[in-house]
């Protein structure tokens, strides 16, 4: 039996599936939101929230961490410098998906990813 055996396949081997998280987790702090499938965001959404921790306790252990998950050193580096100082102070929910229906080709349900603090702001210029 499988109890709460998390797994995200989507028809890639374990290598393909970790690039391709870790290079939307580094456009996502690039740009500061994606556009993406629902289902490849919610599991962006655990990695980006992981290197968000990381990237709060700020050392030199954790930022090796977050390059060997990420793969980009100046990726990291704007994620220790500009993104997790910005949630100081939050305990976690550092991104948000918003649904936008679905995609013409194959009807799969696309959203976007972003940061919670890029949507607060935003917010604030309507």
């Amino acid at each position: 039996m499988r109890h709460r055996v998390h797994t995200f396949k989507i028809g890639r081997t374990g290598a393909h599936r970790r690039a391709m998280l870790a290079n939307m987790v580094c456009s996502l702090i690039e740009h500061g939101q994606i556009t993406t499938s629902l289902v490849k965001a919610r599991e962006a959404r655990r990695v980006a929230e992981k290197m968000v921790t990381l990237g709060k306790k700020g050392d030199l252990h954790h930022r090796r961490l977050a390059i060997s998950t990420l793969r980009k050193a100046d990726m990291v580096a704007k994620l220790f410098a500009e993104i997790a100082p910005a949630y100081a102070d939050r305990q976690g929910g550092y991104t948000s998906i918003i649904k936008l229906g679905k995609r013409r080709g194959d009807a799969c349900e696309m959203c976007i990813l972003k940061f919670v603090a890029a949507a607060a702001a935003e917010a604030k210029a309507e």
